[in-house]
């Protein structure tokens, strides 16, 4: 069962004969404290230098099941047009590793009225390693003879649209596609495809700083552009559309309590269809001290919940003033 498992996510990742059939960047459900990751123009958005670690283990008790862990600080320079930072991204699937390093920088236009209209780059290497001898293969397959080891630069870009209390953006990470195999010769591909994501969010006061009530999206696309790729096999991407919906209350700037649900829509023609994959909750708890804690679990709504307890994430954050040295509220975003 183990080494079957491990093959499928294998195939998950890597895609079919002629297209691919699964989004490849990791997922986070606490994705709104780790925006760094997905959008270089969030850097320095937080207007004060901020850090956050977060682990998330998806599937538990699933062999071979993703890991994935991620490091990102961000910071805007004095002059407060500029923002800066890097992310570090390790993702652990079956016997695939992934670690990536980028550089992040954004330049930050103010638009009026605590309104800025931010313009992000980053650039960095990616690390693919496949280790295909920790399966059992039941009868000889080319696929597997051949253990992966590639250093893969890229670049993203992204831009990011904010207030104090409304935020929208919209970036690709990975611009640059690669096969992840040397020597093709069968019509089965190992592809990193080109992702795409579109979040939204706002902070509606309630009770004024006492409760804040905050809604937001995040949408992640892969095909969005394949039918203009000069290859004919990969115009045909088969991942679809997920989305993330969350909605939280903020209880006196201190407590954060949140629910999401996580879902996919594949073809938006006449009869697209949709699968419901998660429920999900998640907690904050903001120090007084500047350290931020916080905890998600999500809860299978496929038949996966048959066989694992969900997913979970844990988050260690720390935010404090660029230029005072002091601790400051958190901003919603």
């Amino acid at each position: 069962m183990r080494n079957l498992f491990h093959a499928l996510l294998i195939i998950l990742v890597c895609g079919g004969a002629t297209s691919l059939s699964a989004q490849q960047d990791a997922m986070f459900t606490k994705y709104m404290f780790n925006s760094l990751v997905f959008n270089p123009g969030y850097a320095g958005s937080n207007e004060h230098m901020a850090i956050a670690a977060l682990y998330r283990n998806q599937w538990v008790s699933v062999p071979g099941a993703p890991e994935t862990q991620t490091i990102t600080a961000h910071t805007p320079l004095k002059n407060k047009r500029v923002g800066v930072g890097f992310s570090l991204v390790n993702d652990v699937i079956g016997p695939t590793r992934t670690t990536g390093v980028n550089l992040v920088y954004a330049y930050r236009i103010p638009l009026g009225g605590n309104k800025k209209l931010a313009v992000g780059l980053q650039g960095g290497v990616e690390n693919y390693v496949a280790d295909w001898t920790k399966l059992t293969v039941q009868s000889p397959d080319i696929v597997f003879q051949t253990n992966v080891n590639r250093f893969l630069p890229n670049f993203g870009a992204g831009i990011y649209f904010s207030t104090p209390k409304f935020y929208a953006g919209f970036a690709s990470p990975h611009l640059i596609e690669y096969d992840l195999r040397d020597n093709i010769t069968t019509n089965i591909y190992a592809r990193q495809a080109r992702h795409y994501f579109f979040s939204i969010g706002g902070a509606i006061p309630l009770k004024g700083d006492a409760l804040v009530f905050k809604p937001s999206a995040l949408i992640k696309n892969v095909g969005l552009f394949a039918a203009a790729a000069k290859q004919q096999q990969f115009q045909n991407i088969g991942a679809p559309t997920e989305f993330d919906i969350d909605l939280s209350l903020l209880f006196q700037q201190t407590f954060w309590l949140g629910a999401s649900f996580r879902s996919a829509i594949e073809g938006f023609g006449s009869e697209p269809t949709s699968s419901f994959d998660s429920a999900d909750i998640w907690v904050s708890w903001f120090l007084n001290n500047g350290m931020r804690i916080g905890a998600a679990y999500d809860y299978p709504l496929t038949e996966l919940n048959t066989v694992t307890q969900g997913s979970f994430e844990v988050m260690l954050g720390y935010e404090f003033n660029y230029r005072t040295k002091k601790i400051v509220t958190p901003r919603y975003f």
